[in-house]
């Protein structure tokens, strides 16, 4: 089954006992305890937030990856359970779900699949709305083990960058990735990642749901050849990198990784850089 499902399919499992539908928006786009009457979720949706919860508490890094224990304690308190069904979706479209479904995925969660479109694609076709999330009505038995490699530290991709068979794939603009525009994070150096390649994660987006199959392979083909050992995906902080990875998994790519720090790390850090001035 493909990791996208559509809004119907996600209408027509609702009533599911072993569904579980988390939001997954990026920090800044929930809405404050005053707006929440005027703001739309999905009905029965629980938080998931992996820029404050989700998240290495000890990293300076943002929503960098936790480790299997921490990840598996917070899993149960919104109630997740080994068999459960997980759909996941963001408020934006398809922009942060692809990192919740790949932390799912790390985790070895075999049932978690991504709302294409998420909210605003539920919402235009005229699907029903709550102003709540959902709360668990007991924790879950979620119990998880982290593949390690999954998510990989700029030490293995200093170490990998020089081999022939190794791919590091930036999902930042072209204009970022060569170093034409400063980066908008303070402190951050412009540039790229060397011998690494940029697929820009917005030319695989149709508005806010991912482009079909053939287009996404049309577009990866450019860039991606399929004979590669292993493929790291990089960013500016490991959430649009996982964009790219989606499209490379949906299109048969194999080995696939998130390097997690991104260029937040590696652009306030020592290590080589490369522009196309």
């Amino acid at each position: 089954m493909s990791p996208l499902v559509s809004p119907q399919w996600l209408s027509e499992h609702l009533s599911d006992p072993k569904l579980v539908i988390l939001d997954s928006s990026i920090a800044f786009q929930i809405p404050s305890e005053t707006e929440k009457d005027t703001v739309h979720n999905i009905p029965g949706a629980r938080r998931f937030d992996y820029d404050k919860i989700f998240c290495d508490p000890d990293s300076y890094l943002p929503h960098m990856m936790p480790n299997e224990g921490h990840f598996n304690q917070c899993a149960r308190q919104i109630g997740l359970n080994q068999d459960s069904l997980i759909v996941v979706y963001d408020n934006s479209g398809t922009l942060a779900s692809p990192r919740a479904w790949w932390m799912l995925k790390v985790m070895g969660h075999k049932h978690v699949y991504i709302l294409n479109g998420g909210l605003p694609e539920w919402k235009r076709q005229g699907h029903p709305l709550a102003t709540r999330f959902q709360k668990p009505t007991a924790p879950g038995n979620f119990s998880g083990q982290l593949t390690p490699d999954f998510f990989v530290d700029a030490d293995y991709v200093l170490g990998q960058i020089m081999q022939q068979n190794s791919l590091t794939i930036d999902a930042r603009s072209q204009a970022r990735f060569s170093g034409a525009v400063a980066e908008p994070r303070a402190g951050i150096r412009s540039g790229h990642i060397p011998h690494s390649v940029c697929v820009p994660f917005t030319c695989l987006i149709d508005g806010h749901t991912l482009k079909s199959p053939e287009a996404l392979r049309t577009v990866l083909q450019e860039t991606l050849p399929h004979d590669a050992d292993e493929y790291i995906f990089s960013c500016g902080s490991g959430v649009t990198a996982c964009i790219v990875l989606l499209a490379a998994y949906i299109c048969g790519y194999q080995n696939l990784k998130v390097y997690d720090g991104s260029w937040t790390e590696w652009g306030s850090s020592q290590h080589p850089i490369a522009t196309d001035k």
